[in-house]
């Protein structure tokens, strides 16, 4: 029979609380070491916004708010790849750089969703 893990809470309102601390270490280490989540956190401040004004209904503002949380999502989940990628070894290694290139295909196809979402709900009213 293994052993529990020494490093996993128990539970309870102090976990939440840590849990809570621990994902905001996150985002401070995603915002000061990655500029893809820099760039993209910046322009999802402009876009949300304009988006939650643009949509005519709580679903047309929930997809197109979404969508950019969704990018800002996949970037954190592959930077976390990448850094986990650099700590393991900085030389290059096909299955390492496979991860990294998998990370980044996850956030380009985010992207493209993003776009795709604010285009199937701004278009047809110009059109």
């Amino acid at each position: 029979m293994t052993q529990p893990s020494p490093y996993k809470s128990t539970g309870g309102l102090i976990r939440i609380a840590r849990a809570f601390g621990y994902s905001l270490q996150g985002l401070g280490a995603a915002w000061r070491h990655e500029a893809a989540f820099r760039q993209e956190t910046l322009l999802a401040a402009v876009l949300i916004p304009l988006g939650l004004w643009l949509g005519d209904t709580a679903g047309e503002r929930l997809l197109l708010a979404g969508a950019l949380v969704l990018v800002l999502i996949t970037e954190l989940i592959n930077s976390a790849i990448e850094a986990l990628a650099d700590a393991i070894s900085t030389d290059h290694h096909p299955l390492l750089g496979r991860a990294k290139d998998i990370g980044s295909a996850a956030v380009l196809l985010t992207l493209l969703l993003a776009g795709a979402v604010w285009a199937s709900v701004l278009i047809p009213r110009w059109i």
